[in-house]
């Protein structure tokens, strides 16, 4: 069995993201990386030229300002690097530059990847998804945050990234999956204040035009980590290749659960998943196969 890993970057260090982290989370269990760089402010290409792994390729690429609107650019980036895997790998497995795999997880994708790779009907395989915020001692639990995602799809089969590079389609409709086993630790809304800040500015600009970046991102210096109704204790364990980074942690986060407070709607749909099984209005990019 032949596993591509892939991801996009840019401007790493400016913005504070774990890529490296997230890189060598599924180096182990991937014959090659394809690391597309793109044209950064910083030293990001120098970064990921340190984790100094011979399966590791560094593409560069210029980002088509043009595709902003609606985080286009996000998925032309992701299919960029996608075009570049070995043409006889069987799984291409995608992160992103904040998503990082706990090494506990690595034999049940191997499994998973092993069992599923020459049933042509699964397309891809699902993760579970647990978000940090503010702190890597709470996690997202209310409505607001996705839970599930497709990481591996099967390769040179068609499948492409489409909108903001969330997830995956094939021929305009969602992938056909089995579930990866494991899950996927998100740290994106986990950075000091600043830089939480400067990425707002800077990716809300993916996504809208500058008035509305002007009317709705505060022109301020440090981003609010307590606009937030609703958090849990995370009661696990974070990643071996993580420990580094959250020893280094410079910045105080507090909060309470017993005092969340989630929005009316949140409460109605898990109200409601609890009594039927499934969450109102939950977007699914995939639809997994029962048997």
């Amino acid at each position: 069995m032949k596993v591509s890993g892939f991801t996009f970057i840019r401007n790493a260090i400016k913005f504070d993201y774990p890529v490296v982290e997230a890189i060598t989370s599924i180096l182990d269990v991937c014959y090659e990386f394809i690391v597309l760089v793109g044209n950064s402010d910083d030293n990001t290409r120098s970064i990921i030229e340190n984790i100094n792994s011979p399966k590791i390729k560094i593409i560069d690429s210029i980002w088509d300002e043009s595709l902003r609107e609606g985080g286009k650019i996000l998925a032309a980036e992701t299919n960029k690097a996608l075009a570049q895997i070995a043409p006889d790998s069987d799984w291409a497995f995608y992160i992103q530059g904040d998503e990082v795999v706990h090494e506990k997880f690595l034999p049940a994708i191997r499994e998973a990847m092993l069992q599923w790779k020459d049933d042509k009907r699964v397309e891809g395989l699902l993760f579970d998804y647990v978000h940090f915020y503010g702190s890597y001692d709470f996690i997202g639990d209310s409505t607001q945050w996705y839970r599930k995602e497709v990481r591996i799809i099967r390769a040179h089969s068609g499948i492409y990234s489409f909108r903001d590079a969330q997830g995956f389609q094939k021929d305009g409709r969602p992938l056909k999956v089995k579930k990866a086993n494991a899950e996927i630790f998100h740290y994106g809304w986990v950075k000091p204040p600043v830089s939480q800040q400067e990425k707002q500015k800077y990716f809300h600009k993916l996504w809208h035009d500058d008035s509305w970046v002007k009317k709705n991102v505060s022109d301020v210096n440090e981003f609010d980590y307590s606009r937030i109704g609703s958090l849990a204790s995370f009661k696990g364990t974070h990643p071996l290749i993580m420990q580094n980074r959250i020893a280094q942690k410079n910045w105080k986060f507090s909060f309470d659960p017993t005092k969340k407070k989630p929005g009316f709607k949140s409460q109605l749909k898990i109200a409601f998943e609890k009594i039927f099984g499934f969450r109102i209005g939950e977007y699914k990019n995939y639809r997994l196969i029962k048997k």
